[in-house]
């Protein structure tokens, strides 16, 4: 019998250390922090202003916390709110918000989306990649229709996150 204990013993310890459930305590994730949220955001707004319009864009870290917000002085304060729920929207769902609100409008299993209040199915909100992990979400409102906004948002995040990778 001690034989078969000691062959037992180390087979679980085989599986345990092989296995993918077996792993450390605390995660470490990427993150966007409080300096990459403003330089998306100038490059938005910088973005926006070389087509002629103004805009409010917000940046949303990972767990969906509001890290920077900037709003050109004549954008309606309702597209402050918008831009806000935009990126947690499209964080939430890991998807565009455009994508997101034509696949509500075509799609009968994501019809039901437009009942969350937490979501916007408006475009304009992009998750915010490195690799293949979203690390937080950009949301822009006001720059005239939901093709600029994400027009905006696309340009920055090409151009700051180019950086990073």
């Amino acid at each position: 019998m001690p034989k078969l204990h000691i062959t037992l013993s180390a087979l679980t310890l085989s599986i345990l250390a092989s296995s993918s459930w077996a792993t450390e305590p605390v995660a470490m994730r990427q993150d966007v922090t409080l300096p990459l949220a403003n330089q998306l955001l100038d490059a938005t707004l910088s973005a926006c202003h070389a087509d002629g319009r103004s805009a409010v864009a917000a940046v949303v870290d990972r767990g969906g916390n509001l890290v920077a917000l900037q709003r050109d002085d004549n954008v309606g304060p309702h597209n402050t709110a918008a831009a806000q729920r935009k990126a947690f929207t499209a964080l939430s769902t890991k998807t565009p918000t455009r994508l997101l609100a034509e696949r509500a409008r075509s799609t009968p299993d994501a019809e039901n989306l437009n009942t969350l209040d937490e979501l916007l199915l408006l475009g304009g909100g992009v998750p915010l990649k490195v690799g293949d992990q979203v690390i937080g979400a950009l949301g822009v409102a006001g720059a005239g229709g939901a093709a600029n906004d994400e027009a905006c948002a696309l340009k920055a995040i090409e151009q700051i996150l180019s950086i990073h990778q």
